[in-house]
């Protein structure tokens, strides 16, 4: 009996510390954490110059009309300002700041808030659309007090975070959580890998930083879910993806970004039992750009990247993650599977900002050409940077404006005109082009159901299902 008590005790004991070595104390107080970390936590905000047009005349005047002097200031430019508020952190005592491009963004001056009380000066070093990250230098002698970048990969789901910003205007303001998924995507920008957390985010808190319980930057609060206020659902760029892009800001004033120059899509679990692939994993080649650095290494359509520079790539959306964060210049490894076996390519990494691919897709950003879309009975036209502007949507939203839609058009009665179409499959909308492709695929399939990602017109992004005939 003796020896099965103590047996009794061992095991209880064992358990005890096993479970102790798997979870930290919850703790007491966040004060003596928040209190050390204030100073370095700004406020930003930000004035801009918008021209806008005055309400146009309800009608028209004739040409020679004796009352045109009298209203020849109808529809004249007019300026007026606008004011937007973010969060921002110190990174190097000479008081350079990190915050999101979307606060700082077209924006006259830029005025940011240390302490509370302390109203400086500030200019952009350098920014980065792609990933919204702006990097800004105070413009003053004075010294402050930096905060130093954590390692976000060794952030774990369930530990606590806590993050301070200026929702709202109101500043200075703590909120606490924990990391509630990793990996995100969520469709704002063209790399994402964001730390979800349910520590409360508000309008405002943009660019502030997400703390561990060690005091360190582990993320760049960047958006949240939900319209009007925190809903526990906010996200944040990983410091480690953060870092890079920040760096190269400091150093160059612009981001060099690796590149591959192919266009790729996911493997399904069709694809991959036709290609024999043992499960579906690794990122399909539907393209490969001319003269691109994987054309002259000998990628072809139809092959799928499993690896890259010695990266499994499980999904397709982390091929362009892993790339662009790798040197440009640099000769890697791409292992990829054709004909039913795996192959080696070797690739001299080239530069994405130099690249035709990148200036025909900026290029793109620009056009605002209207077409109509027959298989489906609308007319659009593509998504420019003033709509964007205007209708307060994320940076780097792409899509298609509906301008018409016929009475027989399979949208009538679920989608609006001036509705913007944004992803068709699930897959991004970036030119009139590819909603037709996606359309006509949809049509010569069994399902002939289309997926539609909208914005509406109360800015609301919504999915929606369409049957085609």
């Amino acid at each position: 009996m003796k020896k099965f008590k103590i047996i009794f005790i061992t095991i209880i004991l064992s358990l005890s510390s096993l479970t102790q070595s798997y979870s930290k104390p919850i703790p007491e107080s966040f004060a003596d954490l928040a209190e050390k970390l204030m100073p370095s936590v700004v406020n930003i905000s930000t004035s801009t110059t918008v021209v806008t047009k005055s309400n146009p005349l309800p009608f028209q005047l004739p040409p020679g009309s004796p009352f045109g002097d009298m209203f020849k200031e109808f529809g004249d430019p007019q300026e007026r300002q606008s004011a937007a508020l973010g969060s921002g952190f110190i990174i190097d005592e000479k008081g350079i700041v990190i915050t999101n491009n979307h606060v700082i963004q077209d924006a006259d001056d830029i005025i940011v808030r240390v302490n509370g009380d302390q109203e400086f000066k500030a200019k952009v070093l350098g920014a980065d659309p792609l990933m919204d990250i702006a990097v800004l230098q105070l413009e003053t002698n004075e010294k402050f007090i930096p905060v130093a970048f954590g390692d976000s990969d060794k952030a774990r789901i369930g530990d606590w975070v806590i993050a301070i910003g200026n929702p709202f205007g109101l500043g200075g303001t703590v909120t606490a959580g924990i990391i509630s998924a990793r990996n995100r995507s969520i469709g704002l920008s063209r790399y994402e890998d964001f730390i979800q957390t349910d520590a409360s985010i508000n309008s405002g808190n943009s660019g502030g930083p997400l703390f561990d319980m060690e005091g360190n930057v582990i993320g760049i609060n960047t958006a949240i879910l939900g319209r009007n206020g925190s809903i526990g659902i906010g996200f944040s760029i990983p410091s480690n993806s953060a870092q890079i892009v920040i760096n190269q800001l400091i150093e160059f004033g612009e981001t060099k970004r690796g590149w591959l120059g192919v266009r790729i899509q996911d493997v399904t679990k069709e694809i991959a039992e036709v290609e024999k692939l043992d499960k579906p994993r690794g990122a399909l080649v539907a393209s490969v750009a001319e003269n691109s650095p994987s054309e002259k290494a000998g990628i072809k359509a139809g092959d799928i990247i499993l690896e890259f520079n010695g990266e499994r790539i499980n999904q397709m959306k982390e091929l362009p993650a892993i790339v662009a964060r790798t040197q440009v210049g640099k000769n890697v490894e791409v292992k990829i599977w054709r004909d039913k076996k795996e192959i080696i390519k070797n690739v001299l990494l080239g530069r994405l900002e130099t690249s035709e691919d990148f200036k025909v897709s900026e290029k793109q950003k620009t056009i605002d050409t209207t077409d109509q879309i027959q298989d489906l009975k609308i007319t659009v036209r593509s998504l420019n940077k003033e709509d964007i502007k205007n209708r307060k949507l994320p940076n780097q939203t792409t899509g298609l404006v509906i301008t018409s839609i016929q009475n027989n058009s399979p949208l009538a009665g679920s989608i609006e005109v001036n509705s913007i179409i944004v992803e068709a499959q699930k897959e991004r909308i970036k030119t009139i082009d590819d909603l037709i492709q996606i359309t006509k695929q949809v049509l010569n399939s069994n399902q002939k159901t289309i997926l539609l990602a909208i914005y509406n017109n109360q800015n609301q992004r919504r999915y929606i299902g369409i049957k085609l005939d």
